[in-house]
């Protein structure tokens, strides 16, 4: 979407939030504000967010005083009782924001590094789910954060599915979905189970042995079953994971080692070079020996497949690069944007040299 559409989704939700401010729901208003945010940063959309949280914060309504009716008046036969208010601590609120609102990426959504190892996301994703659980963290959208950090978790724990998420590259929020934030950082990769399924993977459903049965209904229910229930569902759940396993082992009957590889490793150790684009590569011991196919062919594929992954991180430079710029333009940072036009993109400058 242009950022022309942004703007006009940003306007738009600017209007629904002003209208549920006016009717008293100050959290709606917070909510479509947040995203028009999101969308279009705008003075009007920060100036009434302050309004709506300051009001938020004193428990005071903006609501005009309205007359009603006779007649519902009449109808009424007893009073309107107020559902009791859920109560959350400020670090809890801050970090279901900072992850429903500020996050680009699963890796900034979990709190680590794109070096980090299965063990460290894994770690990471535990102490978050622990402090988003809906049972624990009440906050307004921390169900929707819960889903983040599973998905994120889910995600990047999948060598394949981390792999894809990282070949597609950053996109620029102006190229983002206009409906949600969610979507952004998520690019299409959702995971196979859901937050609960996730949670219970790494916690078992013993997790908070004490919680109510409000906020989160799915849970309380999930706890509720029999345990013969329970390990039927455990079985479900397993049969994905063993049938992955299971076409791992058959897939080692049927596909024969790679000849070469990119990188050097104990297994490659034997350094050669392409002769038409000097692609280097490395092969194994008895390469002289056992392969019996065409050199040329072979280098053909190796510089194809070079070439290929120069193009993918060239890609993601570009985005990164943009996306930096696009960033400092709209918040009038311009330091910044100088700084990002600077952002060197080494994969393309290599990628250059060889269509000289």
């Amino acid at each position: 979407m242009t950022l022309e559409g942004n703007k006009d989704e940003a306007e738009k939700c600017i209007d629904i939030a002003q209208a549920a401010f006016s009717a008293g729901n100050t959290e709606k208003a917070e909510r479509f504000l947040l995203k028009a945010e999101r969308l279009y940063p705008t003075a009007r959309a920060k100036e009434l967010l302050t309004r709506v949280r300051a009001a938020g914060s004193s428990g005071g309504r903006k609501t005009p005083p309205r007359r009603e009716p006779a007649e519902e008046v009449r109808r009424r036969k007893a009073p309107t009782h107020q559902a009791p208010q859920r109560e959350y601590t400020t670090d809890q609120l801050e970090a279901v924001r900072r992850i429903n609102t500020k996050c680009k990426d699963y890796y900034e959504i979990l709190g680590v590094t794109k070096d980090a190892t299965d063990s460290d996301i894994k770690k990471a994703y535990k102490k978050l789910a622990l402090q988003l659980h809906p049972d624990k963290n009440q906050a307004p959208g921390a169900s929707e954060a819960f889903k983040a950090i599973g998905n994120a978790a889910a995600v990047l724990t999948d060598p394949e599915k981390r792999k894809l998420y990282e070949v597609r590259g950053e996109e620029a929020p102006a190229q983002a979905h206009a409906h949600a934030q969610h979507q952004y950082y998520a690019r299409g990769f959702e995971s196979d189970l859901t937050a609960e399924e996730l949670f219970n993977m790494f916690f078992g459903n013993a997790a908070f042995p004490g919680a109510g049965v409000g906020a989160t209904g799915g849970y309380a229910r999930r706890r509720a079953r029999s345990p013969e229930q329970r390990e039927h569902a455990g079985l479900l759940q397993l049969l994905p994971v063993l049938l992955l396993v299971l076409l791992s082992m058959m897939s080692g009957f049927f596909i024969s080692e790679p000849v070469y590889s990119l990188q050097p490793s104990s297994k490659y150790p034997v350094p050669r070079e392409t002769v038409s684009l000097k692609v280097p590569y490395y092969v194994k011991d008895n390469f002289h020996t056992d392969y019996q196919g065409s050199l040329r062919r072979l280098e053909m594929a190796i510089e194809e497949e070079y070439i290929v992954g120069l193009r993918h991180a060239c890609q993601r430079e570009r985005n990164y690069r943009d996306s930096m710029a696009w960033k400092a333009r709209n918040f009038g940072d311009s330091r910044q944007y100088a700084d990002a036009q600077k952002l060197r993109t080494p994969s393309c400058e290599k990628l250059q040299q060889f269509h000289r």
